[in-house]
């Protein structure tokens, strides 16, 4: 699950939008510069995964052609108006600032995508999310390396590292982009590659939400006709008594560059009680896969759904996560090992509070295991700014509610789970994930070594700090 969309903002003073003078002569005078497609809307919710921490914007500006993604950035800087891009809105980290002062640039009708004539590239907007891609490169007999979450977009996952089931095969998102459309903090329009602006390519590809807005990108694919383009996967369901099994077997299982697996506490499809859910996924054939899960399924699962199915249907398992709405503040922790008893104290907190609070019922801790044997090669000299190559497993407790009389309890519930994990998580120091992480944490757990670089290039990219809504720099 790859939980991400990528956002900007700025200081707030200056000109106010707030819904009451949303019609002020800045925005009609905005309006008239834009297409006709592109809407400002100053009333009205704003739809997101979470509601927790959630911004709440003045006005917000549906984008509807790429370039006015820059005439809005150009006018709201000028007048110091505060903004925030958003894609999917999935994020759920609690570091926003934007309020009624300021406005959201949506970019989700943003989905043109189009791959070339040998389908070994494909260029794709802001607002298409891993679905939309996915599809498309079905449709053309084609995989592009997405993320697990289907209605998150590929972009705002990638820009904080993104990983994919076929991560261990491609390499994390970012390692399949050559080259990026962006949009810098004064609505100045550029394209950046490796090579045209390497210092700026490196900030963009871990840290992207920090130094631009990330119009449209062109990726890499591989042509796959649809009869090979599938994969083993499938839902195993075992009793909670087997827990101590899975994890040691999880632990000292390498995953191969064709493997990734997953591991939910969650309820139980069947029954809506707490269970333990282990999703395997081998791009080959079910024989090979279960010869490579061997040691997962002589456990013995209560059942197993594992079957080969085709790529446009590698991330439905996770449907269920894409629900809007309701409060979610999670947590994050990655993880190099997992211990045993540290995942039984993880699952008697999980049922406890799963028990004691029926609104929580779809509370969920999610764990998604990746290959590293491409990814950690790259640990040095990566060309990318993103910190964390050689992690196996991010953990995500997501607290799933709708009344903010649960906060405080939630909040606690998230932090404990938090702390159980990274007092065995075998890592040097704490670390988390960008995409999951909750807010709380110090940069240096969410930049790693890259931090006091990035720290630098944003004084030479981003000196008035305007691009400071997720997880800023400065």
């Amino acid at each position: 699950m790859h939980v991400k969309q990528f956002l900007i903002g700025a200081a707030l003073f200056g000109i106010s939008l707030s819904a009451s003078n949303c019609t002020s002569s800045w925005a009609n005078s905005l309006k008239s510069k834009l297409s006709s497609k592109t809407s400002i809307q100053c009333t009205g919710d704003n739809q997101r995964w979470s509601d927790y921490a959630a911004p709440v914007p003045g006005a917000i500006i549906t984008i509807g052609e790429e370039n006015d993604v820059a005439k809005v950035i150009a006018a709201a800087s000028k007048a110091n108006i505060p903004f925030l891009i958003q894609s999917g809105g999935n994020g759920w980290a609690d570091t926003f600032t934007l309020d009624s002062n300021g406005i959201i640039i949506d970019m989700s009708n943003l989905k043109t995508i189009t791959f070339n004539k040998n389908k070994t590239q494909v260029t794709f907007q802001a607002g298409a999310t891993n679905k939309d891609v996915i599809d498309a490169a079905w449709d053309n007999n084609a995989r592009v390396s997405a993320s697990t979450c289907n209605c998150v977009s590929v972009l705002g996952a990638t820009l904080g590292g993104g990983l994919s089931r076929t991560q261990g095969v491609y390499g994390l998102n970012i390692d399949n982009l050559l080259s990026l459309n962006v949009v810098d903090a004064n609505g100045t329009k550029k394209t950046v590659t490796a090579k045209s602006n390497p210092e700026l390519w490196w900030a963009l590809t871990g840290a992207g939400a920090n130094f631009g807005v990330v119009t449209s990108a062109t990726y890499k694919s591989t042509p796959i006709p649809q009869a090979n383009n599938t994969a083993w996967t499938g839902l195993l369901i075992f009793d909670e008594s087997k827990l101590e099994d899975v994890i040691t077997a999880i632990d000292e299982l390498t995953l191969e560059p064709e493997m990734q697996m997953d591991i939910y506490f969650t309820a139980n499809p069947a029954t809506g009680l707490p269970a333990v859910l282990v999703l395997p996924f081998y791009l080959g054939s079910e024989e090979v896969g279960r010869e490579k899960f061997a040691s997962i399924l002589d456990i013995g699962p209560l059942a197993d759904g594992t079957e080969v199915i085709p790529y446009n249907t590698w991330n439905s398992a996770g449907d269920a996560f894409c629900t809007q709405g309701g409060r979610k503040p999670s947590y994050t922790t990655a993880l190099k090992t997992m211990d045993p008893t540290a995942w039984r104290n993880v699952w008697d907190e999980y049922t406890a509070f799963f028990d004691q609070n029926s609104e929580a019922n779809l509370t969920t801790i999610l764990t998604e295991c990746y290959s590293t044997a491409k990814t950690a090669k790259s640990v040095t000299g990566t060309g990318s700014s993103y910190p964390f190559r050689d992690i196996k497993c991010y953990a995500i407790t997501i607290p799933w509610y709708t009344s903010p009389s649960l906060d405080s309890e939630a909040l606690q519930f998230g932090q404990n789970i938090r702390s159980y994990l990274a007092d065995t998580a075998g890592t040097s120091s704490p670390s988390s994930y960008i995409n999951f992480a909750h807010g709380d944490e110090p940069l240096s757990q969410i930049y790693g070594s890259s931090l006091s670089k990035l720290q630098k290039l944003k004084l030479k990219y981003d000196p008035q700090k305007r691009l400071n809504q997720w997880f800023p720099l400065s």
